[in-house]
C-alpha cells in the first residue's frame, strides 16, 4: 500500500506544526481586535456555486471536481470569498468576517506551489476605502509581528479598464488585463511579446509614465485616497501600475503584499461587488507567510518519568498541568525516557521514584544544558 501523501498534498508535524499554529494564533488575535468575526464554511460547494460567474478564471479552471451517490457535480472550494454570497444574507453591513481555511485547485506544483494550502481570509461587506485602508494597516501589523518587513503594492482595476479604452484597446481586455499581471513573474520583454499578439503591447509603455499621466483618469482619486488613508495608519503603500490580480471579480482597488526581496506574494486581494454590494479583503497565504516568518514557537514542555511509581507520577503531572504547564508522562527505563524527551524538544524531565516520593524532592534535569535542579512539594 502506498502511504505517500498525494502530489501537492504535505503533512505538517513538530516544530513546522506548532510554527503554523502560532502564526495562526497572532492572525487571529489580530483579526479579532480590529473587529472581525470568524465564520466556518464547508470544503464541499456545488460546482455550479463554485464556479459562479468567472468561468474563464484561472483558478476557476483549476477547481477539483467530485460527485456524490447521488451523482450531484460537487467541487472543492478554491478560495474562500465566493462562500461570502451566502453568508453576507440578513447580515447588518458592514459586516467584518474572517476566516481560517483550506483551499484546493488541481494545477501544477512547484517548489512553493501546492494542491492544498491554508488561507487566512478577512473581508468586508459593505465596504470604501477606509475599510482597505484598515485591512492594509492589519495586514502590516501582522506581518512585523511575524518578523516580515511587507512592502504594499497597490492598483486599481477601474483605472486600468480607463487606460485600456483611452489608447483604443476593447477587444480582449480580460487577456490583456491577464499578461499585465505576468509583468513581475516572468518580465517586461514575454510581457509585450504576449501582448503584441492582441494588438495592445502599447499599454505597457502608457503604464510605465509618471504621475501626471495617470492624474487624468477619474479612477486615480481612489489610489490616491487610499494612500492618504493609509497614511493616517502609519502604512506606507507604493503605486504599482501593472498589478492587476488574476480574479475577473476585483472592480476597484486590489492589493498585494510581499516581503523585501522576495517575489513570492504573502498576501492579496482587493475591492468587488458581491450581491450588489461593495466588498473588500484579502487572503494570507500561510503556507509561503511560515517558510519566512521569524518567530520563537520554543515552549517549556516537561516530562515526568515514572520509575515504577505510576500513581505519584500521573498526581505530579496533574498538579503541574493545574499550574499551566505542558507535561507528558513517560512509563519505562530512564535512559530511554531522555532519548524520547530530546526527540520531541522536551526542556525538562523530573524523575519520580520510590526516594524522591519519600523526600517530597524530584530531581528536575535540564535537557539543553545538563543542569539539575530540586522541585519541592
Amino acid at each position: 500500500m502506498n502511504t505517500e501523501p498525494v502530489k501537492g498534498f504535505r503533512d505538517f508535524s513538530g516544530e513546522e506544526a506548532e510554527k503554523r499554529r502560532a502564526i495562526k494564533e497572532i492572525i487571529v488575535d489580530t483579526f479579532e481586535k480590529y473587529g472581525f468575526e470568524p465564520a466556518e464554511t464547508p470544503i464541499i460547494e456545488q460546482e455550479e456555486f463554485v464556479r459562479g460567474e468567472n468561468k474563464s478564471d484561472e483558478a476557476v479552471s483549476d477547481i477539483f471536481k467530485l460527485q456524490d451517490k447521488g451523482k450531484r457535480n460537487l467541487a472543492l472550494r478554491y478560495e474562500l470569498t465566493f462562500q461570502l454570497k451566502r453568508l453576507m444574507q440578513n447580515k447588518k453591513l458592514p459586516y467584518k468576517r474572517y476566516q481560517i481555511g483550506e483551499v484546493f485547485r488541481d494545477e501544477p506544483i512547484s517548489s512553493n506551489r501546492f494542491r492544498q494550502f491554508t488561507q487566512c481570509d478577512i473581508d468586508v461587506v459593505g465596504s470604501t476605502v477606509k475599510n482597505e485602508a484598515e485591512i492594509l494597516a492589519l495586514c502590516n501589523e501582522i506581518m512585523k509581528k511575524v518578523g516580515i518587513d511587507p512592502v504594499i503594492l497597490i492598483n486599481n482595476r477601474e483605472l486600468l479598464n480607463e487606460i485600456l479604452g483611452d489608447l483604443g484597446i476593447s477587444k480582449n481586455k480580460e487577456q490583456v488585463l491577464r499578461e499585465i499581471d505576468k509583468f513581475e513573474k516572468i518580465g517586461e520583454k514575454e510581457v509585450i511579446t504576449n501582448l503584441k499578439k492582441l494588438n495592445a503591447d502599447k499599454v505597457i509603455k502608457a503604464l510605465k509614465q509618471g504621475e501626471s499621466y495617470f492624474k487624468k483618469f477619474s479612477s486615480y482619486k481612489e489610489i490616491i485616497s487610499l494612500m492618504e488613508y493609509c497614511k493616517l495608519y502609519g502604512v506606507k503603500v507604493l503605486f504599482s501600475p501593472t498589478l492587476v490580480r488574476g480574479l475577473s471579480y476585483y472592480n476597484k482597488n486590489v492589493f498585494e503584499i510581499k516581503a523585501k526581496n522576495v517575489k513570492e506574494t504573502l498576501i492579496a486581494g482587493g475591492s468587488y461587488m458581491f450581491n450588489a454590494v461593495q466588498s473588500t479583503g484579502v487572503a494570507f497565504g500561510l503556507d509561503r507567510i511560515a517558510i519566512l516568518a521569524k518567530i520563537n514557537v520554543e515552549k517549556n514542555k516537561m516530562l515526568v518519568i515514572s520509575l515504577e511509581q505510576d500513581r505519584k507520577a500521573i498526581e505530579l503531572a496533574q498538579k503541574l498541568r493545574e499550574k499551566g504547564k505542558m507535561v507528558s508522562v513517560y512509563y519505562g527505563k530512564p535512559s530511554k525516557a531522555l532519548d524520547y524527551a530530546n526527540s520531541y524538544g522536551i526542556n525538562e524531565v523530573i524523575f519520580v521514584g520510590e526516594r524522591e516520593i519519600k523526600e517530597k524532592k524530584f530531581k528536575i534535569k535540564n535537557m539543553k544544558t545538563g543542569k539539575e535542579s530540586v522541585l519541592k512539594i
